[in-house]
């Protein structure tokens, strides 16, 4: 299948903190445009729309009886205002990128994305590019932190109504989540994940199968359903040595080649509908290379290639 050729892109800064357990990533999306990442795009001839930061809503509302939880009414209000901006972009005639922002800013993301996508008669395929599960919920999370829990929720888990103020009203099938570069998982995590029937690609299977096979494998099932393809890229993914710019750094991470393969293949599929980059913490950085390779990762998502090759069909 030819790589579909992506024409407009929406920038939207999603400057949450309060779902991490370090400060910084309110940096985030302002790091990610110093880096130079509306120039790299349009560079590609891609018109881009850069929306500013998104604003929270007030939450005083949202409260648990899980004490543990941290910031739980701020990360709610970020959540319901995220949501339904993302469930707008989603019906209109572009791609959208958030940028972080912790991993608790795709409580709204892949909630509205996947609204969207029910009313348009398609299923929503999520491919989760992260170290953790990100599956836990208000009772399995042993930090508190809600940046743990965002496919738990999208995913319809229970116990999550204060998030919304009410139930999710459109779930993704967890067997259409692929959580790939995993290697830190809790144990009650661990038995969600695989009761709930989620794609798992740790390290030890890129290891023992590459980037290629896995991540073909996974974009053959969305293209046979037609799918639409939401992606979440958190640093974390990447080793830590080349993108130490995290909170929640977990050795033996993708390589960069291995993290570009993962990008140019996604362009190549031409399936890409939705992104979410996070967790980008510059207060961590190396004068700023974390942001610059994830600017370079997105380019490559976008079509920015050394050579013009022959797409191959999955």
């Amino acid at each position: 299948m030819p790589a579909t050729k992506h024409t407009h892109i929406s920038l939207l800064g999603v400057p949450v903190e309060e779902g991490a357990g370090r400060r910084g990533c309110t940096m985030g999306p302002a790091s990610f445009r110093t880096a130079g990442i509306i120039e790299e795009l349009q560079e590609l001839g891609i018109e881009v729309n850069d929306l500013g930061d998104l604003t929270p809503e007030k939450a005083t509302d949202a409260k648990s009886s899980h004490s543990h939880l941290k910031n739980l009414p701020e990360v709610a209000g970020w959540t319901r205002s995220l949501y339904q901006r993302a469930y707008e972009l989603a019906n209109e005639n572009t791609v959208p990128v958030y940028l972080g922002g912790d991993h608790s800013l795709s409580l709204g993301s892949v909630a509205g994305t996947a609204k969207a996508a029910q009313e348009a008669g398609r299923p929503l395929f999520v491919l989760w590019l992260d170290a953790h599960a990100d599956f836990n919920t208000f009772a399995t999370t042993e930090s508190g932190n809600l940046h743990g829990t965002p496919l738990a929720f999208a995913c319809g888990q229970p116990g999550f109504e204060s998030l919304l103020g009410e139930s999710l009203s459109t779930c993704v099938d967890p067997r259409n989540v692929c959580i790939f570069g995993l290697r830190s998982v809790d144990k009650r995590e661990r038995e969600l994940v695989v009761s709930q029937g989620v794609e798992v690609c740790d390290m030890r299977a890129i290891d023992e199968n590459g980037v290629s096979t896995l991540i073909s494998a996974f974009l053959k099932r969305v293209e046979a359903a037609n799918g639409l393809l939401h992606v979440s890229l958190d640093v974390d993914f990447i080793e830590p040595e080349i993108a130490p710019a995290v909170g929640t750094t977990v050795p033996g991470g993708a390589t960069f080649r291995e993290a570009h393969l993962v990008m140019e293949m996604l362009h190549d599929s031409g399936l890409l509908s939705s992104l979410d980059l996070v967790e980008l913490n510059p207060f961590l950085d190396d004068r700023g290379r974390t942001a610059r390779l994830m600017v370079d990762l997105t380019a490559s998502l976008f079509g920015r290639r050394v050579m013009d090759r022959k797409t191959w069909s999955f």
